[in-house]
């Protein structure tokens, strides 16, 4: 028996000699999508290095080789692959051809990461905290409180929950305005406006959506979903304009705004008008969902475009996927009309036959936004009450892997883009 150990400890000795790195596969060999980026966000909490190699094997990672790591991918149930130094060299020759659209790309250090939304929102209300929480990856909460305070410094990305920056509460005035839990919605704003001295929740909103915009200028990695993309620049163009219907705030909307609004103040949007009426569900004609969508839920799909991970490293990191073809889901806010898109935003998935984006991209300042369609991308049409989504039924979600790739995004080693 003495003997039989012996043997065994200088076998093991061997293979871990021989396979000195770790790599996760992001193809269709993965079980777990989802989780293997909380994998490597756990190692760069260790403050070790991470290898993410954009376009191979669907974005795979790769690093060093520690039996901690390994037994955690076995717990979480994440695939992953022993590799020797030789077959590392041959995963970096191949990489670095001039010809092949591969890429290497040194993740340095975890984000600090904060999420904006309401203290007594639950992590299933927004798909971000979902999948945050699925894929183990921690996050602060932070709301109007902190950001005021000048609280956002000490982050660096920040999800923003699918808040109405504007003031009018969703516009869920028609459907649900006698609703107990759009009441109490409505009570917990104005009390937070009022906190702050605001007489109206749209100034506060408008003074919290400039503290993010300062956030973003000074360096900072945003990203949106749902209502909190159309919402917020929708309000920092109307910054000194009433848009809002008395039954939000108590006087009248200035109809006239469509030709005040400054698009200049405002990240992704231009030349839209607004919906002024309290009764329509909708704010702006940015969101495709207004009037008639002409598609069926099972072709509702968005592509994502293919770029180069040597020359748009950013872009390419954003959309790395298993696969090209995402199932597109509603939202507040669904998806944007391409015509009322700046000419200097990257659009990163689109349905060209609906002439809509779902998945847009674009620098301010030092930091950079990301702002995303829909509500769920595992839940086609959300209904407000419905039960959380169960990622264990989703855990290779290609929609909810571009929330992952943007968490990823800010540890990143940036080259010098191609000018």
């Amino acid at each position: 028996m003495k003997r039989y150990l012996i043997i065994l400890f200088l076998v093991l000795s061997y293979i871990s000699g021989q396979c000195s790195r770790i790599l996760i596969p992001m193809d269709e060999e993965q079980k777990n999508h989802l989780k293997a980026y909380g994998i490597s966000f756990l190692v760069l909490k260790k403050d070790k290095e991470v290898n993410w190699l954009l376009n191979y094997r669907g974005g795979s990672f790769m690093m060093m080789y520690e039996e901690s790591i390994e037994k955690e991918c076995k717990i979480r149930g994440v695939s992953y692959e022993l590799i020797s130094e030789g077959q590392v060299t041959e995963i970096l020759m191949e990489i670095a051809k001039p010809d092949i659209n591969m890429e290497l790309v040194k993740l340095l250090k975890a984000p600090k990461i904060a999420v904006y939304s309401p203290k007594t929102k639950q992590p299933w209300d927004d798909a971000v905290t979902l999948v945050l929480t699925y894929a183990e990856i921690p996050y602060d909460i932070v709301y109007d409180d902190e950001v005021l305070d000048g609280k956002l410094v000490l982050y660096d990305w920040l999800h923003v929950h699918h808040e109405d920056f504007t003031g009018q509460f969703g516009k869920f005035y028609a459907s649900f305005a006698n609703a107990a839990w759009y009441q109490a919605d409505v009570k917990e704003n104005e009390a937070m406006a009022a906190k702050h001295g605001f007489s109206k929740v749209s100034d506060l909103k408008l003074t919290v959506a400039k503290k993010i915009r300062d956030f973003v200028v000074g360096g900072g990695f945003m990203f949106a979903m749902c209502s909190a993309t159309d919402t917020y620049d929708i309000a920092l163009a109307a910054d000194g304009i009433d848009i809002v219907e008395q039954v939000f705030d108590g006087d009248p909307a200035d109809w006239g705004a469509d030709k005040k609004l400054n698009f200049g103040n405002g990240f992704a949007f231009k030349d839209y008008k607004l919906y002024y009426d309290p009764m329509i569900y909708e704010h702006s004609y940015i969101d495709a969902m207004q009037g008639t969508r002409p598609v069926a839920e099972e072709n509702d799909v968005f592509s994502l475009f293919e770029f180069s991970a040597k020359w748009d490293m950013v872009p390419a990191m954003l959309n790395q996927n298993h696969t090209n073809t995402v199932k597109g889901f509603w939202g507040q806010t669904t998806a944007f009309r391409k015509p009322f898109i700046k000419s200097d935003v990257i659009i990163l998935g689109d349905n060209k036959s609906l002439n809509e984006a779902r998945y847009i991209h674009g620098t301010s300042g030092k930091g950079t936004w990301t702002f995303y369609g829909g509500h769920d991308p595992e839940d086609y049409q959300h209904q407000v009450g419905e039960p959380p989504t169960d990622l264990n039924l989703h855990p290779n979600s290609p929609g909810y892997r571009l929330i992952l790739n943007n968490v990823l995004f800010p540890s990143a080693q940036k080259k010098k883009q191609k000018t």
